[in-house]
């Protein structure tokens, strides 16, 4: 499995092949699955189907690694036009945004100017901005420019980050995050890092997210635990009811068209789930992502590619 799995992690960079799959039928059939279609019209469509059945939905617009200002500006856009979208038609629904596509690799202050925009915007509209986390190479930038735009006090509250649980550095990021009050989605991770600043093994790897989770539910603040790990959910919901942790302090995320059923048992359950709805063209390296984070689902794939 760890070789499978690094092989689609290095599928999801060969541009090449990404080129093929985003243009071809074929490709666009198989990601159909885990992404919801190419327009923003289809994210609206696939937020509704979720939150009529109890869910509630975190949008994002799919891409990464823009290459120029105007690129990033075009991205925001979308995100623009989806809040308003969102409120327009009262879904229950909030953004999550990678820096990357916000310019952060052409210049941090544009990925700040752009990101504040968004968070004041989502504030305006009762929403919320989560920042996805990237690489590890990535990690103490996008924290920085979180933690500057949550420091602004009309936006306090308003932004909340990604952590990944398989980073030796986690524990440190959620205290500070804690100390300042700002929202965690808490996540295993899905990039390939070198053993100098990530858990190699799964073993470790669960243990650290279970160990964070738990500091995440002590927390007064209103936090996310996003996995499919039916161990993980077990542990997490052992915790909340030994501390008496009401189950409307938190929420389970999950991504979308990945145990639909489990998604559906815990909202029967009680509990607050929240499903990553992703769209956009450039759906490839997510799709990657997806089958390297779970090998099963390439089975899934096979087994129902030609059916109608």
């Amino acid at each position: 499995m760890p070789l499978l799995r690094s092989a689609f992690i290095a599928l999801s960079k060969n541009r090449s092949v990404r080129g093929w799959c985003e243009h071809s039928r074929i490709g666009r059939r198989l990601s159909s699955r885990f992404v919801a279609g190419t327009q923003i019209g289809d994210a609206l469509l696939a937020t509704q189907s979720v939150n009529n059945q109890g869910m509630s939905v975190t949008l994002d617009s799919l891409g990464e690694d823009v290459t120029s200002e105007l690129e990033a500006r075009e991205a925001a856009e979308t995100y623009h036009q989806v809040l308003d979208c969102v409120a327009a038609q009262t879904l229950n629904a909030n953004i999550s945004v990678k820096l990357t596509q916000m310019g952060l690799k052409l210049s941090p202050e544009l990925a700040y100017n752009i990101t504040e925009g968004l968070a004041r915007h989502a504030k305006q509209k009762g929403s919320f901005l989560r920042i996805d986390m990237e690489d590890s190479s990535l990690t103490q930038v996008t924290l920085d420019i979180v933690r500057r735009v949550h420091a602004l006090p009309e936006l306090r509250g308003s932004i909340g980050v990604v952590i990944q649980a398989y980073l030796y550095r986690s524990q440190g990021d959620i205290e500070q995050l804690l100390a300042e009050g700002i929202r965690v989605r808490l996540c295993k991770g899905a990039y390939k890092e070198p053993a100098e600043v990530a858990f190699p093994r799964k073993h470790d790897v669960d243990a650290n997210f279970i160990r964070l989770g738990k500091m995440l539910l002590d927390s007064p603040v209103y936090h996310g635990l996003a996995t499919h790990d039916e161990a993980m959910i077990a542990a997490a919901k052992a915790y909340a009811t030994e501390h008496n942790i009401d189950p409307s302090r938190f929420e389970f995320q999950m991504l979308y068209g990945i145990r639909r059923d489990l998604q559906r048992q815990l909202v029967n359950e009680g509990y607050n789930i929240r499903v990553y709805v992703p769209f956009g063209s450039r759906w490839y390296a997510y799709f990657m992502r997806r089958l390297a984070e779970r090998p099963a689902n390439v089975l899934f794939l096979a087994k129902n590619l030609f059916r109608s």
